[in-house]
């Protein structure tokens, strides 16, 4: 069930292969997706059906014991993990991309941030080519310039590909299912070793989140990004933004309330 639909009032602008997305919650907004929030956040930390298994042997406080081990606690981690799960939600929702593997579920530590892109989607078309998005996600309480310059050198990096790092994690996760999503895997191996994926199937995507209105300093960014990919920036303003990420956190952990 879409989520952004539902939640945000979506405002999108394009030129040429730029575009501009500006989400503001639509009044009553949150509480049509309150009952849906939960699990989102849930499934991009453990398996859904495991945690199911988990109820069935340790009921509610248990199950809700172990999730609480990979949750981070700290503002500052969960602000940056939220803003990572919401942007995967809407490359999914809006972008036409997928993305296959969840990352913070291979977190080393609760508090430790994954080194390599914030997340990549993957799309093949009915010829077999791969198309790729690389992505970048911000959430600051007030989003700012240096952010978001920070956020576009790190898209810049490796000529604007996404790292062989991050694309061969990818890889190993798909290629360990026993499913379809090997012959994907198998692709992004066959791109990490040949690079044969041009520039213009490789598509950027700079998701932000914060308090503060959609800053010049974005729409300055778009403007100055180079034509020979398809560029995306997003920005979700959420006005009681530390607020809203607390009580998302809260309502992930409250198993057995929904």
């Amino acid at each position: 069930m879409p989520l952004f639909n539902d939640w945000c009032d979506s405002d999108h602008q394009q030129d040429g292969r730029k575009h501009l997305r500006r989400l503001t919650e639509l009044d009553g907004g949150r509480a049509a997706i309150a009952d849906r929030l939960p699990d989102i956040l849930r499934s991009h930390y453990d398996d859904m059906e495991r945690i199911a298994d988990d109820i069935r042997d340790l009921g509610f406080p248990g199950a809700a014991a172990l999730l609480a081990e990979r949750l981070p606690r700290t503002s500052r981690a969960r602000s940056g993990e939220l803003g990572e799960i919401l942007a995967t939600e809407l490359v999914e929702e809006q972008l036409g991309f997928s993305v296959p593997v969840r990352r913070l579920r291979y977190k080393d530590g609760r508090e430790m941030a994954l080194r390599g892109d914030d997340f990549i989607g993957v799309r093949m078309d009915a010829a077999g080519d791969l198309f790729l998005l690389k992505g970048e996600a911000k959430s600051r309480a007030q989003l700012a310039g240096a952010t978001i310059s920070e956020a576009r050198m790190a898209l810049s990096r490796d000529n604007g590909r996404p790292t062989a790092t991050s694309l061969l994690f990818i890889a190993d996760r798909l290629m360990e299912r026993e499913d379809e999503s090997a012959t994907v895997g198998r692709a992004i191996r066959n791109e990490v070793a040949n690079r044969a994926v041009p520039a213009t199937r490789i598509d950027h995507a700079l998701f932000t989140m914060s308090g503060n209105a959609t800053p010049q300093a974005l729409i300055d960014d778009l403007q100055a990004a180079g034509p020979e990919r398809t560029h995306t920036v997003i920005h979700l303003r959420i006005v009681d933004h530390q607020e809203f990420i607390r009580l998302s956190y809260e309502g992930a952990l409250a198993l057995g309330n929904d």
